[in-house]
């Protein structure tokens, strides 16, 4: 009895809430509000990536006495000081400038750096691979590169 009066009450006022022009400004609020919280929240995501990516890779060039390990911070730096720790020439970061190729052959240069930074700090070089992999590539490499900035190892790892 109870169910009936709360639908006839439900269905005699649904024509009212959806006649009433503020439900369009609310629902029109409610989904803005949303996506601008998915913004924020990808903006907020995206910045603590670039922070970690950045502080381990500087961590890693104090850790090989780099002399500036600050350029992990400045974008384009940032690829010539792991070309640098990797052995190969600053230069090489201006492969940015050849659409698809170049962008091919620099990451190929990068992976073989890593390949070498990696074991510089005594750590498997196939770590590097981790980058090729699809869909958990990129957690992988950011795990990679904590263990490999924030953990020390007294041996090589052998497998």
């Amino acid at each position: 009895m109870a169910f009936e009066i709360v639908g006839k009450v439900i269905a005699d006022n649904t024509q009212v809430i959806i006649d009433n022009p503020l439900t369009d400004i609310m629902i029109g609020g409610i989904i803005g509000g949303l996506i601008a919280l998915g913004i924020i929240t990808i903006i907020f995501l995206l910045i603590s990536l670039y922070v970690y990516h950045s502080f381990s890779w500087m961590v890693i060039a104090r850790k090989l006495k780099h002399k500036h390990p600050w350029l992990s911070w400045i974008p384009f730096a940032s690829t010539a000081l792991r070309l640098q720790l990797g052995g190969f020439h600053w230069a090489w970061v201006f492969l940015y400038l050849l659409p698809i190729v170049g962008w091919i052959a620099l990451f190929v240069l990068l992976i073989i750096s890593y390949w070498r930074v990696f074991e510089k700090r005594k750590y498997p070089g196939w770590f590097s691979l981790s980058m090729i992999i699809p869909k958990i590539g990129l957690v992988l490499y950011l795990t990679a590169i904590g263990f490999v900035a924030f953990k020390d190892r007294k041996k090589r790892l052998k497998l």
